[in-house]
């Protein structure tokens, strides 16, 4: 225990030290608002902004442990900028995307924010809520970019221009309580098992699975996990001993896989419910994807990719054309309803004749209906909320298109709603 806190408290430290250094080497930059100038339609404009282009930035994983994510959401959104352009562009201008794989490493990730910080409007994606986090005081400071994360933790609520699209994963987590009381036959004084990173995304979760644990009576068996565990036998041990009715998990696809297979292969057949990280359509072709499609639910911020929807239909016809080597999944969920959320904020902005990173925030704080088309709309009005605090319950299944087929659709619970996150 005391080697984990200690790795958790180096890589804060590490994160703290070049947040520092990066802003030192920044502080003599101009404030946004004294580059603004005028261009082409009257439009004021700043970093980013030319008369001619808008430059979004994308800080994105496409080597580290969530390439597989990083992949599809910047594919996803490649694909949005080629066609919003073929369509004439936003505000006369030619959006380019700008895009840094930082490999899901710290100084990387830092070294691409500040790389790219006076050159981009703001950015479309960003990987890593650590270190969103780890920028969060030079976002809100100095530089006031707006960024669309891809990471759901509470913790990156309250900025005016980090903004979280989608329910929290405490909020994510309290939906899937629910789903389990009211469909798996999880009852009031039952034993919830929950297997959670350690670190911000799986202690955000698991606050939100002991809030609605209090509510209806549950007891909560903890198993904190590093991301480098991959075999769950001991969790599941663990688990069955506890006498556990069901299991939530907020780690990655791997360690999802693979507690749902050592469950099933030692009698321990209760449902299993994940975040929206947990998991990916490429485990239906391992040794454990009979057991996911038996016994695995995840809760997502959209319906998935394979989502009877024009929008979702036309996505993934248009994303399998373009990339005709690469699977659907719900990455591209994910990518492009950031891409078109910026890009719909770009529009007001524009009809602002304002394209300066003040008036992208001011013009964020009057989307209040965005729809991407895949079952949410998202309210951007308040920087303390997330965008929409509903969930869909996935099941995976190997025939539907992008392996995942919806069996509860976008609700909030009672729980959810009376949370703070």
């Amino acid at each position: 225990m005391n080697h984990r806190r200690q790795a958790v408290r180096g890589l804060a430290a590490a994160l703290a030290t070049l947040v520092a250094l990066t802003a030192a080497g920044c502080s003599s930059k101009a404030k946004s608002g004294d580059a603004e100038e005028t261009g082409a339609g009257g439009v004021k404009t700043g970093e980013g902004v030319t008369d001619t282009t808008i430059t979004l930035g994308a800080l994105t994983d496409m080597t580290g442990v969530y390439a597989t994510l990083g992949k599809s959401v910047t594919q996803a959104q490649q694909l949005w900028v080629k066609q919003t352009n073929a369509a004439g562009g936003i505000c006369d201008r030619k959006l380019e995307l700008t895009v840094r794989d930082h490999g899901y490493d710290p100084q990387k990730a830092l070294a691409a924010y500040t790389e790219l910080e006076p050159k981009v409007v703001g950015y479309a994606q960003f990987i890593g809520s650590p270190f969103v986090a780890a920028v969060k005081q030079r976002v809100d400071g100095q530089d006031k970019g707006l960024v669309m994360p891809q990471a759901w933790s509470a913790s990156l609520l309250g900025s005016p221009y980090i903004r979280v699209l989608g329910a929290t994963y405490d909020v994510e987590t309290i939906n899937a309580v629910d789903f389990l009381l009211t469909e798996k036959g999880l009852g009031k004084g039952d034993k919830l098992g929950h297997v959670y990173f350690e670190g911000d995304y799986g202690e955000n979760a698991l606050k939100g699975s002991k809030y609605a644990a209090e509510q209806a009576g549950l007891t909560v068996v903890e198993q904190k996990i590093k991301p480098t565990d991959n075999d769950m036998s001991a969790q599941v041990a663990a688990l069955k001993q506890a006498g556990v009715k069901a299991v939530l998990v907020s780690a990655g696809p791997r360690q999802a896989a693979s507690l749902v297979g050592v469950a099933a292969a030692t009698g321990l057949r209760v449902p299993v419910v994940g975040n929206n990280s947990a998991f990916a359509p490429q485990l239906l072709g391992t040794q454990a994807g009979p057991a996911l499609e038996k016994m695995y639910w995840f809760a997502s911020p959209s319906l998935p990719i394979g989502a009877d929807t024009p929008v979702a239909e036309k996505l993934a016809a248009d994303y399998a054309a373009a990339y005709p080597e690469d699977g659907l999944d719900n990455g591209v969920v994910a990518g492009w309803t950031a891409a078109t959320a910026f890009g719909e904020i770009l529009k007001k902005a524009c009809e602002k004749g304002d394209l300066t990173r003040e008036g992208v925030s001011k013009a964020l704080l009057i989307l209040n209906a965005h729809d991407p088309g895949f079952g949410m709309t998202h309210d951007f009005t308040d920087p303390k909320s997330p965008s929409s605090r509903q969930s869909v319950i996935i099941q995976p299944d190997k025939k539907a298109a992008g392996g995942m087929r919806t069996v509860r659709e976008p609700f909030v619970s009672e729980a959810a709603k009376t949370y703070t996150p």
